[in-house]
Formats: C-alpha cells, structure tokens, sequence
C-alpha cells in the first residue's frame, strides 16, 4: 500500500518511471502518448536534451541560494528573456513555484499597489464564471468553478463573477458575434457600477480558458473591450496564462492575439515545460515603481522562489522555443491536429463543439447536438473516456462540470509542441476509439 496521500483515495495509478519524446512508460512497459501534456505543462515532451543538461549543470555549480540573500544568474537571464518578448509595459519577474502561487502574487501585488497610491478601499476582485486560476486561497476565490470552491467558501475572498465568452453555449440564437460580445462588456460594465469602481482591484481572466471549460478562446473584441473598461475606470487588468501561455496557442504570451497588454500576467506549465516546478508573475513598470517609490518591498515570498535550478531549467525551455522555431511549429501542428479533429469529430452525433487555439484544443461531449444536452453527471461520462484512453495508450486531460460546475463534459488535448503529422493521427484515432468505447459503456449501465 502507498503512503502516498493522492488527490483521489479509490483509484491504483500505474508507475510512471522514464519519459521518451512525447511518450511516458510506466514499471510495466507499457506506453502513452501523453496528447494533454500533463496539464497542458509538458510542451517539450519528457527527454530534452538541452533541459536535462541544463539541470544537471546548475546543480553541480549552485543547487540553492535563497531569495533574500543573493539573485543569482539564471534568474536574471530568464527573467531579461521574457520581459524581451512580453506584451508591452511589463518589466518585471516575480519567480514562483507554479501557477496558483503566480496567482496569489498577483492578487497580492495588485492589492498591494492601490495601498501604495492611496486607494486602500479597493478591496475586490471581478472575475469569470467558469474559469480556474489555481487551488491556494486567492487563486480559489477569484476562479469560477463551482465545485472546486464549495467546500471552502467561508474563506475565500469577496469576488465578483461574471459570465464567460463562452459562444457555443451563451450566444443568443440569432445573435450576432459582435452583438454577443458587447452584451458581455456591458454586463461587466454594470457589475463595476453596482459594486462601485472605486473598490476594485483588478479584473482576472485566462484569454483562453483551460481546465474548467476546455480551450475557449475569446472572440474578436472581447479583450480590447475589457481594457478600455479596466481604464475608463481605473482597474487593473490581471491575465492568467498559467495554461494558455508559453507558446501553447501559437504566440509566447497568449494575450498577443488579442491585442491587449495585461498590468500583471502570471505563467507557469510551459515556462518549465515540467523539468522544473516554476512559475512566474509577470508586473509593469507602473505597479513596481509605485511599490519601489511606497514602502519599497513587496509583502509576499515563498522560500523556493526564484530557484536557481528551476530557472536554469526554464531558460532552457525558452531558448528551445526560440532556437528550435518551435511557435511556428505550434501554429502548424495545431492547424493539423485542429483538421484532424473536425474530419473526424464533426459527424459524431456526441461530440457538440471542437474548439481552441494552437495546441490547445478542446472536444465538449453532449447527449444531444441539435439541443446541446449534456449527459447526466452522475454516468461521469469524462472519467469514463479518460480511462478508456490510457486503456488505450493515450493521455488526454477530461473534465465535468463544462457548463455550470455540475452538468456537462469536455476532453483537453494540449500535446507537446515537438508532435509529429503521424503522433497527431495516432492521437486522434485513438481519442475516437476511447470516446466510441466509453459511450458505449455508459449506455451499458443504464
């Protein structure tokens, strides 16, 4: 019996002991593609070997130094490297652990920065229905998913949420995009001015949802309609790429295609592509020299932040990327895993909408297509492809609670960057067979 304590207390999980390019094999011998990278983290598959040398290397010269004594040099390299690359504004880069930690600093360094300029009665966030940005506290109170905040809602945060753009289901027949779009910015724009501007903090979105809906991506305008809202009444703007970043849909920071600059931008999974626990908040200049000309410190830190192995590792990551072209290889890959998917899912009288952005792809799963009627909860009909897949040598990354926190399910495909035309093939075919297999189970039990 394993001591170790796992989120899920009835489920045996296989021994995974070695990772070769996009694959993971357990103490058996047994093969999976890993299609959902973990969680969407590991974009360059399980054996680099420019990561792994880079690990190796930082730890023979300096495995530890501890924030609040020295910098030190990976740090510092990676840190140029993104701000070089990072939506205009940002400059600086706050080293975490991963992403609720990247989260939570940057509810706290936005709090932080209205104390300094003399708002301190802003004191809530508006957020999205619907959405995830992590599992500490803060991170709990500004996500949108039901179910992962009901047994803590006592001590979460005063948060305001409001819908997602979320078209398949929350377009009006007849609606236009357009028409769509200003609905939603003018929901917001009443949920300022009933709670009153002059106590919000930041508005926190991911430009393409992940894990609570699966790959939604906003449509034209959205974004740029929330900016000039966060200005016209002087809130900031917080963008959570934990998932969607790093190159994941196309472009290193996923808010590029929409053409806004976020105040604060947090990343994580594919800053370190799994080699290292890492993440990062990322804050402009504005923030920080306010905080600098205020108290001069920011009043938050963990003990590994900024770990010189982690950043070592990432840096690596990042100049993979680049050297390797490999945004370009996510824009093609994920227009050819993006085909793949619509000539065989499209006629599928279970599958209701294929959506996403780059390598980031999402498959929500319905009773119904003409009615968009979810299946019942309770046949936990993801769990059920999710086992189907890995049954079948494929990891893909499965979700319940699609429209509401409760009803509906989706699958999130989120391979490593590195896929072939052949792995993309292999994966969807087998993504079918899984999806054929667990209908027809579920049907079986009832």
């Amino acid at each position: 019996m394993s001591h170790v304590l796992y989120r899920r207390f009835d489920h045996d999980y296989p021994v995974a002991v070695r990772g070769a390019g996009i694959e993971i094999i357990d103490q058996g011998g047994k093969r999976y593609i890993d299609a959902s990278g973990g969680a969407a983290v590991s974009c360059l598959g399980h054996s680099h070997p420019r990561v792994i040398e880079a690990v190796r290397r930082q730890v023979q010269d300096l495995a530890f130094a501890h924030s609040s004594f020295f910098t030190n040099e990976p740090a510092e390299a990676l840190a140029d490297h993104l701000i070089a690359r990072a939506p205009t504004g940002l400059d600086k880069v706050f080293f975490v652990s991963g992403g609720s930690e990247a989260v939570e600093a940057a509810l706290k360094m936005a709090r932080q920065y209205f104390v300094e300029i003399g708002q301190p009665e802003r004191r809530r966030f508006i957020a999205r229905r619907q959405s995830y940005h992590g599992n500490t506290l803060g991170a709990l109170s500004v996500g949108g998913n039901p179910w992962r905040r009901r047994p803590y809602e006592p001590l979460l945060l005063e948060v305001e949420h409001v819908s997602p753009c979320y078209a398949y289901r929350g377009r009006e027949a007849g609606e236009s995009d357009q028409a769509y779009v200003q609905r939603l910015l003018q929901e917001f724009e009443d949920t300022i001015l009933r709670v009153g501007p002059e106590t919000v903090i930041a508005f926190v979105a991911e430009p393409v949802v992940g894990a609570t809906m699966g790959a939604v991506p906003a449509l034209p305008g959205y974004f740029p309609g929330i900016r000039a809202l966060c200005d016209r009444y002087g809130i900031l703007l917080i963008l959570d790429e934990v998932m969607c970043g790093m190159g994941r849909t196309g472009s290193l920071f996923a808010s590029e295609q929409e053409g806004v600059a976020p105040d604060l931008v947090t990343i994580a999974k594919g800053l370190g592509a799994g080699y290292q626990p890492i993440g990062a908040t990322l804050a402009s200049a504005t923030i920080c020299e306010a905080i600098r000309k205020g108290t001069g410190f920011f009043q938050h830190g963990h003990t590994y932040m900024a770990h010189p192995v982690a950043c070592a590792a990432g840096l690596a990551v990042q100049e993979a990327l680049v050297e390797e072209q490999l945004l370009g290889r996510v824009r093609s890959q994920g227009a050819r895993l993006n085909d793949l998917l619509h000539a065989h899912l499209d006629d599928h009288p279970n599958v209701g909408d294929v959506r996403g952005r780059g390598l980031f792809m999402g498959i929500e799963l319905v009773a119904d297509r003409a009615t968009k009627r979810p299946f019942d909860p309770k046949l936990k009909l993801n769990a059920v492809v999710k086992a189907a897949a890995m049954e079948r040598g494929l990891l893909c990354y499965a979700m319940g609670g699609t429209i509401d926190g409760r009803h509906g399910d989706h699958l999130l495909l989120a391979p490593p960057y590195i896929v072939t035309d052949a792995e993309l093939e292999e994966i969807v075919g087998r993504l079918g067979d899984a999806i054929d297999a667990a209908l027809a189970q579920v049907r079986a039990a009832v």
